[in-house]
């Protein structure tokens, strides 16, 4: 483990968790209790609501411990004093290239981030959404093994369109009598605000990242327009690098602990 100081970051993780126990808040002091205390719906809606921000937040945490495809240290000391005096270019074979800032070789589509200070195979972007402040290496997104914020983005999503319907429920079923209508009114519309603003990012960031996988194109690599050429692969078989060979049914169950493994073999050819 090595902190990384991430201030952006930081503020990002605290904004995540605090708009998750303020939705759960409203939900349950203003929308459930008030109106659906003597029915089941009430207890129905709060396990599941409650259910999709237990996953929402799983799937955050495993995003933020999760190993992003740190490329390692070579264990002895490589000489580059030639490539930093500009007198030599290796011949770099089969994709393969000298990161000087890490000074070390690195594999094929593999680049540094600026913020983990190291070389992440596959790198898509540095997220501060899913900032690990206890591990240098989690806060950037890779293609090419379980994409735990994609699935904490569906879930985000979930509870986005179900904390508005509930909203809209509870004004329908009770439109200010039993609850105090100026309260209620107030924590109504801020759920709605949050809502909707998490709800148009994640779809957002969503249409991003599933156009980058299908494409097998990383952010950075499309920018650069340096990607390699490579293999076509069928929709299902990207899909399935990223979240996981297991049941598609699966996909999106944060709670199991068999990501897909990533060849971190050190091999190279120069």
């Amino acid at each position: 483990m090595v902190f990384r100081s991430d201030p952006c970051g930081i503020i990002c993780l605290g904004v995540t968790y605090g708009a998750i126990f303020y939705a759960d808040y409203v939900v349950i002091r203003h929308l459930v209790l008030p109106v659906m205390t003597d029915t089941l719906w009430g207890v129905f809606n709060v396990i599941v609501f409650n259910t999709i921000l237990f996953l929402a937040s799983v799937s955050h945490v495993r995003a933020v411990f999760s190993d992003p495809g740190i490329v390692p240290l070579p264990t002895t000391g490589l000489d580059f004093s030639d490539l930093h005096a500009g007198k030599s270019n290796p011949n770099m074979k089969d994709g393969w290239s000298v990161c000087m800032k890490c000074e070390a070789y690195r594999p094929p589509r593999a680049h540094h981030c600026r913020i983990c200070r190291r070389c992440i195979r596959r790198m898509d972007h540095h997220c501060p959404w899913f900032v690990q402040y206890l591990c240098h290496n989690v806060g950037c997104s890779i293609l090419g093994h379980r994409s735990w914020n994609d699935v904490h983005s569906v879930f985000v999503g979930l509870s986005s369109i179900y904390a508005t319907t509930l909203v809209v429920v509870s004004w329908v079923i009770d439109p200010g009598m039993k609850e105090q209508k100026h309260f209620k009114l107030i924590h109504s519309v801020l759920l709605v605000v949050e809502s909707l603003l998490f709800g148009m990012f994640v779809l957002a960031i969503g249409c991003d990242q599933m156009s980058a996988i299908l494409n097998d194109e990383t952010a950075v690599e499309h920018v650069k327009k340096d990607g390699p050429k490579r293999q076509k692969k069928s929709a299902f078989a990207l899909l399935q690098e990223v979240f996981g060979r297991g049941h598609p049914a699966l996909w999106l169950f944060p709670l199991q602990f068999n990501p897909v493994e990533l060849d971190h073999s050190p091999q190279y050819n120069v």
